[in-house]
């Protein structure tokens, strides 16, 4: 067995060697008029790049807004290709958990447009998007809801979980460029127990609204 596993060992490494020397070799018989070729495509990306962050800066990528009402989250929409949109309620503690890591994260990836919704202010939008559970964070690419977060199911269904966590899940989402393994949460082997440091699930808003999230499940009375 252990012959076995040399035998590989070995053909792995004359596989990486072989595809080191057709580089140098690719790289070898090139001319001056294909580095110049190449590096006039390396400028024109990295052109087009500053082009697309700049305009993500002036359209307010880079910061996590609280919208007024949901006719900014309408407006939004025909500006920004990639949304994050959490919709929340002021007395429900852990819509500010979220709220700490989607501001850390909106300064990191200014290639989505971060905003925060009160489902109070916007009623129309809420019930359209059958949003029954705070906090839930919906995922806009092309103007359409692709994924919902909701809860904190899959963030490890603790109040603890990390920022690092929360930025897999958007990448799962597609909703932002994630660099890591999308094949599973970055400490998911660190994070085994269930711990809740408020002690309570996720808030249900019944009918599309909730009342005082403090309180387990009450129905609206607005």
């Amino acid at each position: 067995m252990e012959q076995a596993f040399a035998q590989n060992l070995m053909q792995a490494a004359q596989a990486v060697e072989q595809q080191v020397d057709d580089e140098l070799n690719r790289l070898e018989k090139l001319t001056e008029s294909d580095i110049e070729k190449m590096r006039n495509q390396r400028l024109e990306t990295m052109k087009q790049e500053h082009k697309k962050r700049q305009e993500w800066l002036a359209n307010g990528h880079g910061e996590y807004e609280d919208l007024p009402s949901e006719k900014e989250l309408f407006d939004i929409t025909k500006k920004s290709e990639r949304i994050v949109c959490h919709f929340y309620r002021e007395s429900t503690m852990r819509c500010k958990i979220v709220d700490k890591h989607l501001e850390a994260l909106a300064r990191k990836h200014i290639e989505a447009k971060f905003v925060k919704l009160s489902v109070d202010r916007a009623p129309f939008i809420t019930e359209r998007l059958n949003i029954k559970t705070l906090p839930t964070i919906a995922l806009l690419i092309d103007n359409i809801v692709k994924d919902k977060i909701i809860g904190f199911t899959d963030l490890g269904n603790h109040d603890d979980f990390s920022t690092d966590v929360l930025e897999w899940r958007l990448g799962v989402g597609g909703v932002i460029d994630y660099k890591g393994d999308l094949s599973s949460p970055p400490d998911n082997n660190e994070r085994k127990k269930k711990i809740t440091v408020f002690g309570k699930k996720p808030k249900t808003i019944r009918n599309g609204m909730g009342g005082d999230d403090d309180d387990d499940d009450n129905d609206a009375e607005d």
